[in-house]
């Protein structure tokens, strides 16, 4: 079955289908020897290369997995960078088929929570502005903040790509300001390129500090190192695909699910059965000797008590035992 080969290529976890538009556009993407070209259908028999590497066109997807990376200061949100540079994807861990994709992205300047997926369509709808997923950040500002200042960030600032705005401005309680710094809680429902910093520049502030708390549902959390991922949860993992209002079946979890533990229908055979130990196939009547057995000795509890459960006395000393 032949599928465009921009949702083809996500799904086997390339990039996201706008990351591939791009490649197509800059002619890195090759179809049996040939250019690619935006919209073309491809099926599981056409030779797909990328940026020379060819790429295996599976008929069934990859398990779904995301991940939570702690960003540190100074890494950058790029598979190779010409000077050199810490780059985010240098410590992930390996992929049997497809490759990691970055959930939106972060500044060099930016530290915090980032999100990794091998799911192209998952990875685009995260960052598509249609759904609104919410971004929080920590920001230590230098300046004054004051009510006029939040009032015109909950209403919208206009800047060079268009209206933007602050969905949440709070004071942090948990971080402790210095002088002229201190930290507030912000909110977006988008990801355009630095749009906290912007809009916080915007009014005559500076921004000496940001980090990245929660992306849509996933907490960063406290105890992670920095520079270091854990694999989401089941429930993290269930959270994201209602945020972006993907079922189970489109991501091939629910089938797996399906098989897990999951009783037979009427009228369906059961598995095999699992054989029992050597211990449990003894006859009937020996097991229920050697419990009864087991159950006549008194324990001993039962042998410091007398009929009625009351301690005996203990004999005096000299008197006949």
């Amino acid at each position: 079955m032949s599928e465009r080969i921009q949702k083809m290529l996500a799904t086997a976890g390339v990039a996201s289908r706008r990351e591939i538009e791009r490649l197509i556009a800059e002619g890195r993407v090759m179809v049996n020897g040939r250019p690619a070209e935006l919209g073309q259908k491809i099926d599981h028999e056409d030779h797909v290369r990328v940026d020379g590497k060819s790429i295996t066109l599976q008929r069934k997807t990859a398990p779904l997995r995301v991940l939570v990376y702690k960003k540190r200061v100074g890494e950058l949100v790029t598979r190779d960078d010409p000077e050199g540079r810490r780059t985010v994807f240098r410590k992930l861990p390996e992929l049997d088929t497809g490759r990691w994709i970055a959930v939106g992205r972060l500044d060099i300047n930016t530290s915090g929570l980032l999100l990794f997926t091998n799911h192209g369509e998952l990875a685009r709808r995260l960052t598509h502005p249609s759904f609104e997923v919410p971004r929080l950040y920590a920001a230590r500002i230098l300046g004054t903040v004051d009510e006029e200042v939040i009032a015109r960030w909950r209403q919208g600032v206009q800047l060079d790509d268009g209206l933007a705005r602050f969905e949440r401005v709070e004071p942090s309680e948990s971080e402790d300001g210095e002088g002229a710094n201190q930290w507030y809680h912000v909110s977006v429902r988008e990801g355009r390129n630095r749009l906290v910093r912007r809009l916080i520049e915007s009014q005559d502030l500076q921004v000496s500090r940001l980090i990245r708390l929660r992306y849509g549902p996933i907490e960063l959390g406290r105890g992670m190192k920095s520079g270091t991922a854990r694999e989401a949860t089941a429930q993290e993992i269930a959270a994201l695909l209602v945020a972006v209002k993907l079922s189970e079946e489109e991501v091939g979890l629910a089938e797996k699910k399906e098989r897990r533990g999951k009783p037979p229908a009427r009228g369906e055979q059961a598995g095999p059965r699992r054989p029992r130990p050597a211990d449990e196939r003894a006859e009937p009547a020996e097991r229920r000797k050697a419990r009864a057995k087991w159950q006549d000795q008194p324990s001993n509890q039962a042998r410091q008590t007398g009929a009625r459960g009351k301690p005996k006395p203990k004999p005096r000393r000299g008197a006949p035992r």
